[in-house]
């Protein structure tokens, strides 16, 4: 006997549907799976008979053929464990036929019949969304509701063993619907909880330089000795990024429903991202990889901060591949099997010590490194890399005035507040234009956005050739420009915005 149901996988971080066809027939007991599994999913076999059999159902002693259609789409993890074992009953004649019609079975089975939580379930009830107009079910383990009732417009229910869902499909019981409302456990999760600038002293020049970096979305290096406070200011961004918007937060939260990286009470991710990877991290680990491509640090970033401690320590592969995401907002992946691009369009934040000892031009140290060593330990970030970094800033050794100093620093909120008002300008700016915020300006846009008077001009035109700038830099400089102008509330760009702006390129004339 035939059966078929549908199930769904992953391609990136979009759900594909897969049809899952069973075919029982006489012969020699035998359970064979086929249409490119992995060996994950080769395992389903052996979940799925412990599942039926310890949960009172008959496993057939038969020749079974499981089909994953289409079978030139490579299947890889267990979400389709509960598809199989749907199949084998109706095959079986265990449950009705057509009770499957419908419906989208994803879930991962336990021994002893219990339906487990799978990742990607988000991914998966968004693309079904888009393929079916109404009519369709979605099926998911009890842990997962939560999340793929997010989405909207699709009938999602969660069910927690086998015969739970044997009842269902007989019509003896119902299962749960997700109603899980995003705007509302938005406003619950929104909250600012993270360290605060109030609680740094002095750095007014890195702080000055970050809130331009936030209001603008710009890439940032800080550049300094040990324990001048460079990791300290980098995990404050956060408290002063703008707030995200809802859809903004759901395409986080998908990234992360792919990644497996949602906790069950926690289905929302409300709050930027703030990424930080050790600088042994791979290549792989960086930009995302395997067979069957898995989003790296640069897509868990999305929206949010990708922050690089000690730059120059991770290995060339690893910046030099950051070029892509950091000019174009994605990372594309290449297989033999298959080619999925990867949204990375984050705040790159890196830190770096002035030379391999620490303490080059450090006022009361003494650098130990040669000039050659120096000049090898910068030349690490390469110079197309640096090109695509807008602001480099200073952040000195203090004195120890400035530490007893009884000041109060500004507030993160305070710095929020304008970070806010900027980015209001921009949203507005760019209301018909498919970019967020001016770190995302094109040439054109900057042609027809960023319109430069006679004095910026002739000001920019002397650091371009004083400097020796490219073009890439010479268009980071208006943007930054154009941000410092927001921050002012100023509807031009002035020569003093062009003047702050070069200065944070200081970093171009080691290259």
């Amino acid at each position: 006997m035939f059966s078929k149901v549908a199930s769904c996988a992953l391609a990136g971080i979009e759900g594909v549907r897969v049809w899952v066809e069973t075919d029982l027939d006489g012969g020699l007991p035998n359970f064979s799976l086929v249409g490119l599994p992995a060996p994950s999913v080769k395992e389903a076999r052996e979940r799925v008979r412990a599942a039926l059999r310890n949960s009172g159902f008959d496993f057939p002693v038969m020749r079974i053929t499981v089909n994953l259609a289409p079978a030139d789409l490579r299947k890889e993890g267990s979400a389709f464990d509960l598809a199989i074992a749907a199949g084998i009953l109706a095959s079986s004649g265990q449950i009705p036929v057509d009770s499957l019609k419908g419906k989208v079975l994803v879930g991962e089975l336990s021994l002893d019949g219990e339906v487990k939580p799978v990742p990607g379930t988000m991914a998966m009830a968004a693309s079904l969304k888009e393929q079916e107009k109404d009519g369709i079910v979605l099926i998911v383990p009890r842990g997962n509701l939560a999340e793929a009732s997010l989405v909207g417009g699709i009938v999602v229910q969660g069910v927690a063993t086998i015969q739970e869902l044997v009842s269902f499909l007989k019509g003896e019981i119902d299962l749960p619907h997700g109603n899980t409302n995003a705007e509302k456990l938005l406003a619950e999760l929104n909250k600012n909880d993270h360290p605060d600038f109030s609680e740094v002293k002095g750095q007014y020049a890195a702080k000055r330089a970050l809130e331009i970096s936030a209001a603008g979305g710009h890439n940032i290096l800080l550049s300094g000795p040990p324990g001048t406070g460079k990791t300290m200011l980098a995990r404050r961004i956060p408290s002063i990024l703008p707030s995200l918007t809802l859809q903004e937060c759901l395409e986080i939260t998908k990234i992360y429903s792919v990644a497996g990286l949602l906790k069950e009470d926690t289905p929302l991710i409300a709050q930027r991202p703030f990424r930080s990877p050790h600088h042994t991290a791979t290549a792989a680990g960086m930009l995302g990889g395997g067979r069957i491509p898995q989003p790296g640090e640069v897509t868990l970033a999305h929206m949010g901060v990708l922050f690089l401690d000690e730059f120059p320590e991770y290995s060339r592969d690893v910046l030099e591949g950051l070029r892509q995401p950091l000019e174009d907002g994605c990372v594309t992946i290449t297989r033999a099997e298959m080619t999925l691009r990867f949204p990375s369009r984050f705040m790159l934040v890196a830190s770096r010590n002035p030379c391999p000892c620490g303490y080059y031009g450090h006022p009361r140290k003494e650098c130990q490194c040669t000039e050659q060593q120096i000049r090898r330990y910068r030349l690490k970030s390469s110079g197309p890399l640096m090109d695509r970094i807008d602001i480099h800033v200073e952040v000195p050794a203090m004195e120890y005035s400035e530490l007893q100093d009884d000041q109060h620093a500004e507030s993160s909120a305070a710095i929020r507040k304008r970070v806010e008002k900027a980015r209001q300008l921009q949203r507005q700016r760019f209301r018909h234009l498919n970019i967020t915020c001016n770190a995302d300006m094109t040439n054109r846009h900057l042609q027809e956005i960023c319109p430069l008077n006679k004095d910026a001009r002739m000001i920019l035109g002397r650091a371009f050739d004083s400097l020796s700038l490219s073009m890439r830099a010479h268009d980071r400089i208006i943007k930054v420009a154009r941000t410092i102008a927001d921050l002012e509330q100023e509807t031009f760009i002035q020569a003093h915005h062009i003047a702050e702006a070069i200065q944070y390129r200081s970093f171009d004339r080691h290259y």
